[in-house]
């Protein structure tokens, strides 16, 4: 047991069939163990081995312990360790980083050791884990391995197994003393090198490679060491202390669900899980590791790019659970190989994983498109183990500030990526010790997957995959960053008073309180002074700006922190879509003359869906229009009757949907949009469309039509914007080679959404002439 005593009681005459595995480090616990031994076994002789299993780097000598297992079927194998307290650390864990250089002190060395138990013997705890006979070893080894390449069932394979289970029980042991956070994976290559689902694997790809088993066997071998993560207690400490650093610029709390809490706790504990965290930032990864650290639930491993494998970074990060994905190995089939069978061993152990679910940091703020590759290799994996019930838990993190959108806001406009090494990260951990406000997390509900699907169904990952996603958007908060971004965005190039923006964000609190969406804590709790910190903290990173000379503060956005500004609109912008969608097909049916007003309203929503259908996760066609007959309803119970009576109709929704913000989420889009428009538009018949010189051009047009005002913001100018705007026009079939009919539908396009901007405008005019009716209140934020 963990307090020191025997599993089942230690009878002298009994202790004689009893082989004890001893995991000693040196000779000083070797002692403490066999001293314990000898106490223990009364007059009878003891029979043991002594084996360093804890330090599971370098192979074991079996030779002893092989020669003692040929006892009787019903001799029990008993494995013994020292565990070294070390007093107030459960409390506080005060690791240090100088222990990567004088080692773990719950590991001490022979002379450390001696210095302790001379201080005080208490500190040397015998752990004894559970105890099995030889008989239900051998049935475990045959199960497990299917007896391994050894010729009989007390071969090499058999012993290093048994030893392998000692250190699995002695673990199990320690932990209820350390905790369920270093609950750690051990024996991963020998796990994976006798299973027999990986040779079987490999004889497989030797038939259709041509390649001997041996060869695949030594390719793998370096491949088990790159790809298998070695994580210890110690640099999980440590990591945990990094992470704390790198948060040095946040409040200390992580903001999270009590409740939430538990049911993730539970979740980690009976099934096989993957959290899957949105990625804005280097830091979010981090989220998830510290909260179940500080929880004391089990480690996640995680997955980076090997593009962060760099010097003794990687290193670090690999002992602490990292692991480590070339960027493509499509035609490396013993690395894909490995891989799989390395998820299928860590999902059969229930050892938690974790990665970002769109593979990349959005660089746009909005919910990118999922990259299928993890989570097909996790289910493909579950699919040939026959695991069940695997949980795909949604992690959304919010930060009231992220460091990297100045980088990203920079990027789009063509500016080249700085590459990752050491020195650029000990820069990067220097910056993040700016303020930067709070941290939130949301845990959203679990999809879970009963039955792994088939391999090669395409249709059921997607599927999979877009309940994450459409589960993630729905547990994104509303911040006050994300939401002051969205008011003086909206009312730009006018700023807002301390009132009108108090005034706004109320509206938009109790609009969100309706419609069952989360708000930040300061948004929610109504606190004046927590709100007023947080704004303190925008103003000062320069992401706002505040106006303090006249009679009342003004707050805005300076132009050139647009494109800043829009990622943290974007990160909410899909709470308002299905709003903005409804007031924009409204204001263009004002003035038009559309006949029936009702089919002409639905005609133009479904227009709407697909313009900006590579910008957002749209429900199915049936499911989305209940959503926007539900937010019909909410603005106006007669929306129906109202929207048929006509034109006096469409103007009493609209004054209801005051103050509007459809122009807010929707205007950089189309304008970006109709800046590729308009280069294709400007084609000779006959020319191709070479998609790189085109997204090149984008961005010189980009600042033209900026400078020259075809465009309201800086925001819309971004790679990825007029990616997306491509990947239109190439859906609707304009991205062919230009001929006088694909010409004409490119100018309509740039119509179209030139005047869909022009709406807009129409829109940003009526929210400022609401704001200029308020009256002035003369308070001051």
């Amino acid at each position: 047991m963990a307090d020191g005593t025997a599993r089942t009681p230690i009878i002298a005459e009994d202790a004689a069939d009893r082989l004890y595995i001893i995991d000693a480090r040196n000779g000083v616990e070797r002692q403490l163990l066999l001293d314990w031994v000898h106490a223990t076994a009364g007059e009878a002789e003891p029979q043991w081995t002594s084996l360093a299993i804890a330090d599971d780097d370098h192979a074991l000598p079996l030779e002893t312990l092989r020669a003692r297992l040929d006892g009787q079927p019903s001799r029990q194998v008993v494995p013994l360790r020292v565990a070294w307290r070390i007093p107030g650390f459960e409390r506080d864990r005060a690791l240090k980083f100088r222990h990567i250089i004088f080692g773990d002190p719950r590991h001490p060395g022979p002379l450390r050791a001696r210095l302790i138990l001379l201080r005080d013997r208490r500190r040397a705890q015998i752990l004894v884990g559970e105890a099995a006979t030889l008989d239900a070893l051998r049935d475990r080894f045959a199960a497990q391995t299917g007896g391994g390449d050894a010729a009989g069932p007390d071969g090499a394979e058999f012993a290093g197994f048994v030893a392998r289970q000692a250190g699995l029980a002695l673990d199990v042991a320690e932990r209820g003393i350390r905790g369920t956070r270093y609950k750690v994976p051990r024996f991963v290559a020998d796990g994976l090198r006798t299973s027999p689902k990986f040779r079987a694997a490999l004889a497989e790809l030797s038939e259709a490679t041509g390649r001997p088993v041996a060869d695949l066997f030594r390719e793998a071998r370096p491949l088990m060491k790159e790809v298998i993560a070695r994580p210890s207690a110690l640099f999980l400490d440590l990591r945990a202390r990094l992470d704390r650093m790198m948060f040095g610029g946040y409040a200390p709390e992580m903001e999270v669900d009590a409740a939430e809490l538990a049911r993730l706790r539970a979740i980690l504990r009976e099934h096989p899980t993957a959290i899957l965290f949105t990625h804005k930032t280097y830091i979010d990864g981090a989220t998830p590791s510290r909260l179940t650290y500080e929880n004391d639930m089990p480690m996640l491993h995680s997955f980076g790019g090997a593009n962060l494998d760099f010097a003794v970074m990687g290193e670090f990060f690999r002992r602490s659970g990292m692991i480590f994905i070339r960027r493509s190995f499509q035609d490396q089939p013993v690395y894909k190989l490995v891989l799989r069978h390395y998820i299928a061993w860590l999902l059969a152990k229930r050892f938690p994983l974790s990665w970002a679910f769109e593979g990349t940091r959005s660089r746009l703020g909005k919910l990118m498109p999922p990259k299928y590759g993890l989570m097909k290799y996790v289910l493909d994996a579950a699919h040939a183990t026959g695991t069940r019930d695997v949980h795909f838990v949604p992690f959304v993190t919010s930060f009231d500030l992220i460091l990297d959108v100045e980088e990203y806001a920079a990027e789009q406009t063509g500016r080249v990526k700085k590459a990752e090494n050491l020195g650029w990260f000990v820069g990067y951990l220097r910056n993040l010790k700016k303020p930067s406000g709070r941290i939130r997390l949301d845990i959203g509900q679990p999809i879970v997957v009963d039955e792994a699907p088939e391999p090669n169904d395409k249709r059921a990952l997607e599927k999979i995959a877009f309940s994450v996603a459409v589960e993630a958007n729905r547990v994104t908060p509303l911040t006050v960053s994300s939401v002051m971004c969205l008011i003086l965005l909206g009312m730009a190039p006018r700023g807002a008073t301390s009132a009108e923006l108090l005034g706004a964000i109320g509206a938009v609190a109790d609009w969100a309180r309706a419609r069952d969406i989360r708000l930040s804590s300061e948004l929610e709790s109504h606190d004046d002074s927590a709100l007023s910190a947080t704004v303190d903290t925008l103003v000062a990173s320069g992401l706002l700006t505040r106006y303090e000379a006249g009679s009342e503060n003004v707050y805005s956005i300076d132009p050139a922190k647009h494109p800043m500004a829009s990622y943290y609109r974007n990160i909410i912008a899909h709470h308002f879509l299905d709003r903005a969608m409804i007031e924009l097909a409204l204001f263009e049916l004002r003035d038009a003359d559309s006949g029936d007003a009702t089919v002409a309203f639905w005609d133009k929503i479904d227009r709407l869906r697909d313009l900006f259908k590579f910008e957002f996760f749209y429900p199915p066609r049936d499911e989305h229009r209940a959503a926007l007959e539900a937010e019909l309803a909410r603005i106006d119970p007669v929306w129906d009757r109202r929207l048929a009576s006509g034109d006096r109709g469409i103007a009493q929704l609209l004054r209801r949907c005051q103050p509007v913000v459809g122009h807010a989420i929707l205007l950089p889009f189309a304008e970006a949009y109709s800046i590729v428009a308009d280069l294709l538009a400007r084609a000779r018949p006959g020319d191709a469309v070479d998609d790189k010189a085109l997204l090149d051009a984008t961005l010189t047009e980009g600042k033209q039509a900026y400078l020259l005002r075809r465009i309201s913001s800086e925001a819309a100018i971004g790679k990825l914007l007029f990616a997306n705007g491509l990947s239109l026009m190439r859906h609707m079939g304009l991205a062919e080679p230009a001929t006088s009919d694909i010409l004409a539908a490119r100018r309509a396009l740039l119509l179209e959404l030139r005047g869909l901007a022009n709406v807009m405008e129409t829109m940003r005019l009526s929210t400022v002439a609401l704001a200029d009716r308020m009256p002035g209140t003369g308070e001051q934020q």
